[in-house]
């Protein structure tokens, strides 16, 4: 069943639920924003596996291939608003892997800062994204391959370096109970069950898409890393 949603005569997202009607009306709701991407798909299916109820913002549903029972998609930007506050609607957690191609004019920051401000609306607290190894900040402690490729591509894609950048400020200026996550080369591939995690210093050159969606589902209740952003690399 679909609702179309409107304002003004256009269309500001679509809403897509199963038979059983709309959900995610519980504590244990996760909204995901950027469901369609190479991490997201794969958090959802381990949300439900765990008993948690899904919201994820697409831009395009027919890229879901899986839809099972407890998922619950609203089709739209997510630059707007008014997708966004539907989207995180009665959830505790908002999980965030919108991504862009390389060379897109990037606004990863403008998308954190619209789910922060609804976030704060709906008093939602626990916030988690993820970002590149890339992404440098105070208090890092790279090896010299590391920050050589961290240079590398603030040369090859210093848009979205600084982007990225603009992103982390908006997360610490925010009150919000947040973590950041930082990735290396993500890999198609089921959860292998071996993480390594790092405040400092990207630990591995690869991981899973399902050991990253197991680690993210993992820190929803944990505050290990709250106002935090590590690294984490499979082993």
């Amino acid at each position: 069943m679909k609702q179309m949603v409107m304002s003004e005569g256009a269309l500001v997202f679509q809403r897509v639920w199963n038979k059983k009607g709309v959900i995610c009306l519980e504590e244990r709701c996760i909204a995901i924003i950027g469901g369609t991407g190479k991490v997201g798909k794969y958090i959802a299916e381990t949300a439900l596996e765990k008993g948690y109820t899904v919201r994820m913002l697409v831009r395009n549903p027919d890229r879901v291939h899986m839809k099972k029972e407890g998922m619950e998609l609203i089709v739209g930007d997510a630059l707007n608003a008014g997708a966004i506050e539907e989207t995180i609607r009665n959830s505790n957690v908002v999980i965030n892997t919108f991504g862009q191609p390389a060379k897109a004019e990037p606004y990863y920051s403008q998308v954190t800062l619209q789910i922060l401000s609804c976030m704060k609306e709906q008093g939602i607290r626990r916030y988690i994204g993820v970002t590149g190894g890339s992404l440098t900040i105070e208090g890092d402690r790279k090896n010299l391959m590391n920050r050589m490729g961290a240079k590398l591509f603030e040369v090859c894609f210093t848009k979205m370096i600084l982007d990225k950048q603009l992103e982390h400020d908006f997360l610490q200026q925010s009150d919000l109970d947040w973590t950041l996550i930082r990735l290396p080369f993500v890999v198609e591939g089921p959860e292998k069950g071996h993480i390594r995690e790092n405040l400092r210093d990207m630990p591995g050159n690869k991981i899973t898409n399902g050991d990253i969606a197991r680690f993210l589902i993992e820190q929803i209740n944990v505050k290990t890393y709250y106002r935090q952003t590590p690294f984490i690399a499979g082993k």
